[in-house]
């Protein structure tokens, strides 16, 4: 079986998250895999400008509206829509990105909120492909504090897998590495890249069904995408609510003591999987939801329009920028 992975870097050349990734890159190699890396800095990623052209155009599709879905309007504009596509190649795609602020670096995040043109679960949904690829990856965060200041990094990177249409089933948090190359100081880094990267192999060459996680067993809260944030739910556009929801998955149910550990663990309720993200159907719901949600606006837009025209003829002081 031939199979192909991607390493896709956020950080800077010759830094940590990029030694990792290559070591990771290493064990895929050994095993048979074609490889290839990419580092964001590389490429012209422009910000998604919000304007829905994307989501529009699905559900106009979906209505039967429109013929075709024609993508982001900035895919001939910038690198996003070529490194998108060479993705689609790929079995497996291992992500490397430093922590700034308790969160991945800005330039991934801009890579991350490009998907929503792009997203598997609501292209499924109108058509406009026909089956799941069932891409897997590995996450790899790296910062030079403990865990502590570095709480949402994992997380963060996880929220974007499921717009990505990626399933995750090895995280690693890379710790105390301040400087580039501290990453080869410790013992213990390197072979748990190597270890991400047999990871990304084995489930890969695993029938679909037989997937599931592969990293640290006891690793977060949730049983399900084992993420740490776990908050009390709200109920949700359609009225469902449950007592307690993981804010990465959105799996739901109550906490409990895990007996083994004696540690919290969600305990996941019977339908608490309704709002998986990890799932196609329950991702193309959220389609639904922003399709209602645009349709209720537009049902009070002779109401709404003098306000905001209004707002918009405001004008307040701003910062001028002289430059060269």
């Amino acid at each position: 079986m031939s199979f192909k992975v991607m390493a896709v870097c956020a950080g800077r050349h010759g830094g940590n998250g990029e030694i990792l990734a290559k070591e990771a890159l290493c064990a895929v190699q050994e095993a048979g895999g074609e490889v290839e890396l990419v580092n964001l800095f590389d490429y012209n990623i422009l910000p998604c400008t919000g304007c829905e052209g994307c989501t529009m155009q699905m559900g106009k599709v979906g209505a039967g509206l429109q013929k075709e879905y024609h993508g982001c309007v900035l895919k001939d504009k910038d690198d996003v829509d070529a490194l998108v596509s060479e993705m689609q190649t790929c079995q497996g795609i291992i992500f490397a990105a430093p922590t700034y602020d308790l969160v991945p670096s800005s330039l991934y995040i801009r890579f991350a909120q490009r998907f929503l043109a792009y997203e598997l679960s609501f292209l499924l949904a109108i058509g406009a492909v026909e089956e799941n690829p069932h891409t897997v990856a590995g996450l790899i965060s790296v910062g030079g504090s403990m865990h502590d200041w570095q709480s949402l990094a994992l997380e963060s990177l996880q929220a974007t897998m499921f717009t990505m249409s990626l399933t995750v089933v090895d995280r690693f948090l890379a710790q105390r590495n301040g400087r580039p190359g501290n990453v080869l100081v410790w013992e213990d880094q390197l072979p748990r890249a190597r270890k991400m990267g047999e990871n990304i192999v084995r489930a890969i060459q695993t029938p679909v069904e037989e997937r599931g996680w592969l990293g640290d067993a006891d690793d977060g809260v949730c049983p399900n995408c084992h993420s740490s944030l776990i908050y009390p739910g709200d109920k949700h556009w359609d009225g469902i609510e449950f007592p307690w929801e993981c804010a990465v998955c959105g799996a739901g149910g109550d906490l409990a003591i895990d007996e083994t550990t004696g540690r919290p663990k969600l305990k996941v309720a019977e339908n608490g999987l309704i709002r998986d993200r990890n799932n196609d159907a329950a991702r193309a719901e959220h389609l639904n939801e922003i399709n209602k949600t645009r349709d209720d606006f537009f049902l009070h837009l002779d109401e709404v329009k003098p306000l905001m025209e209004r707002y918009a003829k405001m004008e307040f002081p701003t910062l001028e920028i002289e430059r060269a």
